[in-house]
């Protein structure tokens, strides 16, 4: 599948937080962009915590959850805390099939047979 376009549009909701809303798809091409400025943001001094609004996310690939991997790896060493909010039910069954709920989202969700 080749991948689409991605926008992100960045916020600062309070203090120490930032947060990117990611809308279209997060795949091989677009992913590392976002990849990207995350890593510039975390090297801010005080900032705690990014939140990643995937309500619009339409597509995530492998290269896209590696992204996704790499992004909490990198925060979780810097101390800064990664929330996923607004999953899709397609993105948490990616994360319960892959085996990477637990260390992306902090729990564990049954894969759905829903897409």
């Amino acid at each position: 599948m080749t991948a689409g376009v991605l926008n992100l549009t960045w916020a600062r909701p309070e203090p120490g937080a930032a947060a990117v809303a990611v809308r279209g798809d997060l795949a091989h091409g677009t992913a590392d962009r976002l990849l990207a400025d995350v890593t510039e943001l975390a090297g801010e001094a005080g900032l705690t915590r990014i939140v990643v609004d995937c309500g619009e996310l339409a597509f995530c690939d492998s290269h896209g959850l590696a992204v996704l991997l790499m992004i909490q790896r990198r925060l979780s060493a810097a101390g800064i805390a990664l929330d996923l909010d607004n999953r899709t039910v397609r993105l948490d069954r990616l994360f319960a099939l892959t085996g990477t709920a637990a260390l992306l989202t902090g729990s564990v969700p049954k894969a759905r047979s829903q897409s």
